[in-house]
């Protein structure tokens, strides 16, 4: 599995749309196999979806996110995990530790309808679980 987060001096970028790099991280099961950078120079969302889906991303952990990216990344069936905040490697192991939902990685002001926090790790992956927020 592939995972990228948008990132930032070690923290997870603050809004994907506008974000220049990702991290990419392969996994087997939960150990990581490989782990690089992919810039994110385009700046047309149709183009920056395309490139991420080709580049073999299953799940996007990311900050605030715009409507419409949200939605051609998910047309695209990338999994996104939006309005995440925090330290890269505190993200990673929150969402393999099952403790992505707690507010402390959650943006401030983003709250979660419908009692998401009790998914586990896939809380926000659920096509029926939406954010308020999109």
């Amino acid at each position: 599995m592939k995972i990228a987060i948008p990132y930032w001096e070690g923290k997870v970028s603050p809004v994907l749309d506008t974000s220049t790099r990702l991290l990419v991280l392969e996994f087997e099961g939960e150990k990581e196999v490989s782990r690089y950078e992919i810039p994110l120079s385009e700046s047309d969302l149709g183009r920056r979806c395309n490139y991420i889906k080709q580049s073999g991303v299953e799940v996007l952990i990311c900050g605030a996110i715009s409507r419409p990216f949200y939605r051609m990344l998910e047309a695209a069936q990338v999994d996104v995990i939006p309005w995440i905040s925090g330290q890269v490697e505190e993200v990673i192991s929150a969402y393999f530790g099952q403790t992505l939902n707690r507010d402390k990685f959650l943006m401030p002001g983003c709250r979660w309808q419908g009692g998401c926090g009790n998914h586990g790790r896939k809380m926000f992956v659920k096509r029926n679980c939406q954010p308020d927020c999109l």
